[in-house]
């Protein structure tokens, strides 16, 4: 880093206090340039494209999955045996893992070609039922040195509001390393066993169709009182 001498006035006039807090200011913006690092490397998740079988005309709603704090942001954990949470230094996800996690999983269930009508609550469609999902581990857990992925998966009657199904999924894949790299490897792999796993779950499940009004109720209904 290249940095100039500064000069600091000698008037007889400038007090001690005032030269002095002059030097501290110039010492703390160099400070500040010199301790500047390198910005984390971003990783992404990816959503695998096995096939699963034919197409079916469900229409389903991927909710964003909830979960704990420590995974609700960017950082790449690390979790020891007895519990201990950590970051992991170097690396981050391209987004808050939920959201990215809920794309993924949408891309997987598109990817798969058996339920192809899938989108976010957001979008507005009419679905004929929803897949909310607890994201409950995605860390490198050491010493074993391993990704683990655990998703609780719950189907819902999208007018009933009642639980269909529900199942809890996990993979785990060793890891080379405990750095960012190997673990964002190691957890996109689990990640997508555990996609593939939800994909093909939800697919095989008696998914309820969302009843539509007989014509003899949409009449009483629109009937105007007498």
């Amino acid at each position: 880093m290249r940095w100039s001498p500064v000069s600091l006035p000698t008037s007889k006039r400038t007090s001690r206090p005032t030269r002095s807090l002059a030097s501290v200011l110039v010492l703390a913006a160099l400070t500040g340039a010199c301790s500047s690092g390198p910005a984390p490397t971003t990783f992404d998740l990816s959503a695998p494209t096995a096939r699963i079988g034919g197409a079916s005309d469900r229409q389903i709603l991927i909710n964003e999955p909830v979960a704990i704090e420590p995974l609700s942001g960017q950082q790449i954990i690390v979790k020891d045996v007895s519990g201990t949470i950590t970051f992991l230094g170097g690396g981050q996800w391209s987004d808050n893992l939920p959201r990215l996690v809920q794309t993924r999983l949408i891309n997987t269930f598109e990817n798969s070609s058996h339920i192809r009508n899938v989108a976010r609550p957001s979008s507005g469609a009419v679905a004929d039922a929803q897949v909310i999902s607890e994201l409950r581990n995605f860390s490198v857990i050491t010493p074993n040195g391993e990704a683990y992925v655990e998703m609780a998966v719950k189907i819902v009657n999208d007018q009933s509001g009642r639980i269909v199904a529900g199942r809890i999924f996990r993979a785990s894949v060793p890891v080379a390393g405990v750095d960012a790299a190997n673990a964002a490897r190691g957890l996109d792999e689990a990640l997508s066993i555990v996609m593939i796993d939800i994909v093909r779950w939800v697919s095989g499940s008696r998914i309820p169709t969302r009843e539509q009004p007989s014509p003899a109720a949409e009449q009483t209904t629109d009937k105007a009182p007498a």
